[in-house]
Order: C-alpha cells, then structure tokens, then sequence
C-alpha cells in the first residue's frame, strides 16, 4: 500500500506576523463598488429633486389648511353664538321666576291689607252702630233729666248724701256724657271742652254759668278741698285764672272733659290733684 505523501512548504520565521499593509484591491472589487456609490448617489439625487420639488409647490400641500381653519372658526363662532344664547336664555329664566315670585309675594301682601281692611271697615260699622245705640240712649236720659229739672227737686238713688235732687241732676247728665269727644270750644251735645261740659250740667237745673273756666272758678262760694261735696266745681290754676274744671262727683272722683285723648271720662282725684273748689248748689 502505497503512502501519501503531504508536500512540506518550508516558511518564513516572520510568516506568523500580521502584515499592516492594505491588501491590494483588483479591478473587479473597485468596479463594483463604484457601480454601488453610483447607485446611491442616483438615489440621492432623484429624492433632493423629488425634495425640491415638492418644497416648490408648497400649495398643494396647504391649499385645504385655510379651509380648515374657516370651518373651525366658523364652528367657534356658532359654539360662542350658542352659549351666549343658552346664557341669556336662562338670564331670562331667572327674571321670570324673580316676576313670577315677587308677583306671589305681592298678591299674598294685597290678599293680608285687603283683609285688614275689610276688618277695620266691620270694626267701624259695628262702633258706628254702637255709637248710634249710644247716642239715642242718651238722648232718653237727657229728655227725663229735662223734665225732672222742670219738676220740684226730689232726692235720687244715684247719688249718695248730701246731694240734693238738683245735684243728682247734674251728676246723672255728666255721666251720661262719659265717652263723648273733647273738642275745645265744644259746648255738645255729643263734643265738650271742660268748661261748657260743666256749663251744660249745671243749665239742667237752671244755673246760668259763665263759659269759660276762668270765670267759673269764681262763680258761687269757695270751698275747701278737705270740705267739697257731690256737685262741687274743681278747678286747676288760680281763682280767676284756672286752666281746667271738672265736677266732684263722691268717692275722690271728679267727672271732666279731659283733652282730646281721653275725651269725657271719670278720674281719680288723687292723679291729678285740683288747686281749689267752688259751691254753686
């Protein structure tokens, strides 16, 4: 059998060492790396031409961009439109419900007065119907007083002693006078100052007074305050200067037409002490 032989290549000591030098390109690798940047350079250069192009016709591009933003502007406008409309929509809202309210409030305001009213005026038809019921019975008491002054004094229940039937007199149509107005210069028969109230009663028995209370509280003889008697003239102020009279009528009261807020009433003497008294019956 016959052994191959392997041939030996006797290298070089410095064979085992890299070489630095470029290795030799052939014709073949440089054409067709030139063939390759040629390409890319193609390339390159139809896509700046494309580039160019397009960056020089710019309006095809932003033709619908005006479009756009007018339509979009447009729409603003319709949305601000909108809301404007919705807020003065529910500005109007608000003033009607505000209408509506103050309107209720004011009817139940116009309903209370007109009840009020309709009661005050049935409050003054009843005092009207009172006031009539009150007058007539006075006018009654005032035609017996009349025709019992004609008559010869007799003595009277109402009064205590030492009155007489002529001071009984004068006492009954003081009282009856009791709630009648004060109006000064009144001489009634349903309006009285002081002096032409006790003026009035004392005519009922045929004494002639002087009008006013100056001069009344000088008529007939002065008595003392710790000494007066039922039918006795109170006056205030001087004896000859007083501003007000009034007539005893028993147990520390005094019956006078007071001022207009009070009108004819009955009062104690103890409120409203008098400056002296005078006797006429």
């Amino acid at each position: 059998m016959r052994e191959s032989l392997i041939p030996v290549v006797l290298m070089s000591h410095t064979a085992h060492i890299r070489n630095h030098r470029k290795p030799r390109r052939n014709a073949s690798t440089l054409a067709m790396r030139a063939g390759v940047a040629g390409g890319v350079l193609s390339t390159l250069a139809v896509a700046g031409a494309a580039g160019s192009a397009n960056a020089a016709e710019p309006v095809t591009q932003t033709l619908e961009l005006p479009t756009l933003t007018a339509d979009l502007a447009t729409q603003l406008a319709q949305s601000a439109d909108a809301t404007q409309q919705a807020a003065a929509n529910y500005e109007l809202q608000a003033e009607r419900d505000a209408a509506a309210a103050k309107a209720a409030k004011q009817a139940k305001a116009d309903l209370a007065d007109a009840k009020k009213k309709a009661e005050a005026k049935k409050k003054a038809e009843d005092a009207r119907k009172a006031a009539a019921a009150q007058a007539a019975s006075r006018s009654s008491t005032r035609t017996v007083l009349s025709s019992s002054a004609g008559s010869s004094g007799s003595s009277s229940s109402t009064v205590s002693a030492p009155a007489s039937g002529s001071v009984a007199t004068v006492i009954a149509f003081l009282k009856a006078q009791v709630g009648d107005a004060y109006v000064m210069g009144g001489t009634g028969p349903n309006a009285w100052d002081c002096s032409g109230l006790v003026q009035a009663a004392f005519r009922q028995v045929g004494v002639d007074l002087p009008r006013v209370s100056q001069d009344q509280s000088t008529s007939g003889t002065p008595v003392s305050l710790s000494n007066i008697q039922v039918g006795d003239i109170l006056y205030w102020g001087s004896a000859g200067s007083a501003y007000h009279v009034g007539v005893y009528i028993g147990n520390g009261q005094y019956l006078d037409a007071a001022n207009p807020s009070k009108g004819v009433v009955i009062q104690d003497l103890s409120g409203y002490p008098a400056t002296g008294a005078v006797r006429v019956l």
